[in-house]
């Protein structure tokens, strides 16, 4: 069997499906990818049985065969070589790949492929999303998904369909982040009851989005799995994580009593600025609001305070709240408008942190005990 292909798209095509790749080694055939080459094409599959992913490219092909391959080893050799065409051979009943680019030669070994779990990727059951959608959905919510493994729960973005649209939500416990956009009547029964997304699974979602830029995605959903295709071509099988999503519409307020406006840029700086005399693992600060001005201060025991004023719109009673800097620098960064919309009732109730720009966007961020 013989291939022709060009070495850049080549080291495209692995550089999508190199991060499912499992490498703790938890079965050894994981480790590897799979090639499959039939009618001009080359299909790369890798799994790490939670996450799969499968790339198709076209090919110049002289045959039909079906091996594992190291793919990290592979993409690293590409990486050397110039854009142009390589031409790959494999011999019958040999286990190595020849890879020819020029006067440049590699022999590389290959493993069987029969041991490789068979890959499903969709179901009848699909819905379509804007890839710039699916895109801005993500980067609104992912910097608040929970790092703690011991609470399975928090450790992805949860997908609802609410009335017509689809709300994503992401908690630590700590903070949430919710935002909506428009979808077509779907009636999809998994996403009325919602799903829960893994980190891992929200990451290769956000590089498929990346990779079509404003391209329709079609979705669809299983018991078990979230299927998505991007142009016949990117696949990638997502296992959700099988438990029921905290009821976080409880932590969000019914109303607030004060509304406070600060410049995004005024704000976010002063808090990062202050955020270096914090304590190192609570990054706590304090904030003072009172008559249209914020104080932003902080006192670390082995280094000394820092204090910041900026001006804002404020008209309500004087408090003093205690937060994690970096909570609200994430919550802040993510917002594209020039003013910051905080709601609060007092110095315990969460803050509410919103846009003008952004209706269906919604922050929490819970206060901290200093």
């Amino acid at each position: 069997m013989q291939i022709t292909v060009q070495s850049e798209n080549l080291r495209d095509a692995l550089g999508k499906i190199l991060t499912v790749v499992d490498k703790r080694n938890s079965r050894p055939i994981l480790t590897y990818t799979l090639f499959t080459v039939s009618n001009d094409k080359i299909y790369l599959s890798a799994t790490d049985l939670e996450v799969s992913a499968k790339y198709s490219l076209n090919a110049k092909t002289d045959g039909n065969a079906s091996f594992c391959i190291n793919s990290k080893n592979l993409f690293d050799i590409l990486k050397e070589l110039p854009n142009t065409d390589i031409h790959i051979t494999l011999e019958d009943g040999e286990n190595l790949l020849k890879i020819n680019c020029n006067d440049i030669h590699y022999s590389l070994l290959i493993y069987e492929s029969e041991e490789y779990p068979k890959l499903h990727f969709g179901t009848e059951n699909t819905f379509e999303i804007n890839s710039d959608k699916l895109l801005d959905l993500i980067n609104k919510t992912s910097y608040a998904i929970s790092n703690d493994e011991t609470r399975l729960h928090f450790n992805g973005i949860y997908l609802q369909e609410v009335e017509s649209k689809l709300r994503a939500v992401a908690t630590d416990g700590h903070r949430l982040s919710l935002i909506e956009l428009d979808l077509a009547e779907q009636n999809n029964e998994a996403l009325v009851n919602g799903i829960i997304i893994p980190k891992k699974g929200v990451f290769e979602l956000k590089k498929v989005a990346e990779s079509y830029p404003d391209q329709t995605l079609r979705i669809s959903l299983d018991e078990s799995y979230m299927y998505i295709e991007a142009k016949e071509e990117y696949h990638i099988g997502i296992r959700l994580i099988a438990r029921e999503y905290p009821k976080y519409q409880s932590v969000i307020p019914g109303k607030t009593t004060f509304t406070l406006t600060a410049d995004k840029e005024a704000i976010f700086n002063a808090v990062k600025r202050i955020k270096i005399m914090s304590n190192e693992k609570s990054n706590g600060i304090k904030v003072l609001i009172k008559d249209n001005s914020l104080t932003v201060m902080a006192n670390h025991p082995s280094l000394g305070d820092a204090r910041e004023t900026i001006p804002v719109d404020y008209e309500g009673k004087e408090m003093e709240i205690g937060f994690n800097a970096k909570y609200l620098m994430d919550s802040f960064s993510i917002l594209d408008s020039e003013d910051i919309i905080l709601e609060l009732n007092n110095e315990l109730s969460p803050v509410l942190v919103r846009s003008n720009n952004l209706q269906n966007y919604l922050g929490i961020i819970m206060p901290l005990r200093i």
